[in-house]
């Protein structure tokens, strides 16, 4: 991979036409340089957390999601509030991750959405205390409410807010800042 870095983004949503779909895939334009973005959303293909199952080689779809973990520099959680939570499909990933580590000291942003005026801050709250636990690195200015999204973002997921356009920018550049910080491991 040389000099190249990998922030992957996991979507916290399983909806076929999803906003937040949308904002990744449009998020991606304030990457430059040697940043593969790719955009994870399979999580919805993962059964349901068993911890008789939770061991080294685990079901595949969560060993292969491991092997992505490890790979990746950062990542960015995008995801809808639901029901002033993180949707049980994103829960159920995190749940997966916890005994493995691999969230350890990994830098991580988090952009929360919600359609309710003041809507997301319970979620993300809630979402910052789980991955405080798992000792993620959750970069300053790495975290982001979009509440009222409908009215900030147009169906494409394009921030038509111009505040909420900086917002974004500055998320994609505190992983940047973040990820630069650290230094290649030694051959």
């Amino acid at each position: 991979m040389g000099n190249r870095k990998k922030v992957i983004t996991i979507l916290g949503s399983i909806r076929e036409s999803s906003i937040n779909t949308n904002i990744l895939e449009n998020l991606a334009s304030f990457f430059t340089g040697n940043i593969d973005y790719p955009i994870y959303d399979k999580i919805g293909e993962f059964p349901h957390f068993n911890p008789d199952l939770d061991n080294e080689k685990g079901p595949k779809g969560i060993e292969e999601f491991g092997q992505e973990l490890n790979e990746a520099d950062a990542l960015i959680f995008c995801t809808p509030e639901y029901a002033r939570s993180i949707p049980g499909v994103l829960k159920n990933t995190i749940d997966w991750l916890v005994s493995s580590g691999q969230l350890l000291n990994k830098t991580v942003a988090i952009i929360m959405t919600s359609p309710m005026v003041a809507g997301g801050e319970k979620a993300q709250v809630s979402f910052l205390q789980t991955l405080e636990m798992l000792n993620a690195n959750v970069v300053k200015d790495g975290t982001l409410v979009i509440s009222s999204v409908g009215t900030k973002l147009n169906s494409k997921g394009e921030a038509i807010d111009e505040d909420t356009r900086l917002f974004l920018e500055l998320v994609v550049e505190s992983i940047i800042t973040e990820i630069k910080k650290k230094k290649a491991p030694l051959a």
